[in-house]
């Protein structure tokens, strides 16, 4: 079949290279425009290396860029990682038209932070879905899904790169299978069971040390790497990344109740997190002992 990709980032370099790899014909790479300052996207820089042509539209509601593509003849394609709006009428261009990968169990999780909120929300399962888009936001029908458990201590990084960058992958790979077979279904999602969560933001990622140990330590891990959970410290903001749930108890919300080779405990309701790495404003990261000696912190300061 002749493809055309759609992607962005390592993720849609990396389906790009799965289907160059096992000789899939891939006609044309879609990717974001260069922004000033920053690297070229690597799905960029590996279709010019394998001699593919490259389009980075500003926006793909424009009808010579439809004209475009259509010419190129496409039976399928393939969306990996796509943050821009692409209307139907693009998307049905190729003779099979469009497949998509979404991070989340549709229609759980609409919306582009769709890996964060699960953790966050205190969720013991999620994982991703292979879906024919339309022009809602990841409102398409289903092709096939992926389910992934939520380990007590997984982030969001260690569910990403660990479990759902290379199912999603393998499963980019069986969606275009199952379109060539004829064998692609289209299930229709259930919306009354729909969810949609917006980006999670920084101002989503200030602690509470008043609400539960439990939901404290799902927020740090939901937002571990990014946006990164955070708290204010000697009027300042102090992101925090590696933590651990505790057994510890007493102490106000918020407050050191022990410090020692492992982290900083701090209290919340009914319990406590430990600390093992953070981000002092304008710092990089390091580690939470690190920051006791740099900055003084004692048992008894309070965090927030």
């Amino acid at each position: 079949m002749r493809i055309i990709l759609h992607g962005q980032q390592a993720f849609g370099e990396a389906v790009l290279k799965a289907l160059l790899d096992r000789g899939e014909e891939v006609v044309a790479v879609y990717c974001a425009p260069d922004r000033e300052g920053r690297p070229v996207d690597p799905i960029k820089t590996l279709a010019l290396e394998k001699g593919l042509p490259v389009h980075q539209p500003q926006s793909f509601k424009e009808p010579d860029l439809w004209a475009q593509c259509a010419a190129l003849k496409p039976d399928l394609g393939v969306m990996a990682y796509v943050t821009k709006f692409v209307p139907e009428k693009f998307l049905s261009i190729p003779t099979h038209g469009t497949i998509q990968y979404h991070p989340s169990l549709l229609p759980l999780h609409r919306g582009p932070s769709s890996i964060n909120w699960p953790i966050i929300m205190g969720s013991t399962k999620t994982g991703l879905s292979i879906f024919w888009p339309d022009n809602g936001l990841d409102t398409g029908p289903i092709l096939l899904q992926k389910e992934v458990d939520i380990g007590p201590d997984e982030t969001l990084g260690s569910i990403y790169f660990n479990q759902l960058f290379p199912m999603g992958v393998d499963a980019m790979l069986e969606g275009v299978d199952l379109v060539r077979d004829g064998k692609a279904p289209k299930i229709i999602q259930d919306e009354s069971k729909q969810t949609y969560e917006s980006w999670c933001r920084k101002a989503d990622a200030e602690v509470d040390w008043s609400k539960p140990a439990a939901e404290v330590y799902n927020l740090i891990r939901g937002a571990n790497p990014q946006p990164g959970a955070w708290t204010m410290h000697d009027g300042k903001v102090l992101q925090i990344f590696d933590s651990a749930a505790s057994d510890a108890t007493g102490g106000a919300p918020g407050e050191v109740i022990a410090i020692d080779e492992t982290g900083i405990t701090v209290a919340a309701s009914g319990g406590a997190v430990l600390v093992k790495r953070v981000r002092p404003e304008g710092d990089k990261k390091i580690s939470a002992g690190d920051f006791v000696a740099a900055s003084g912190l004692a048992v008894g300061a309070r965090f927030g």
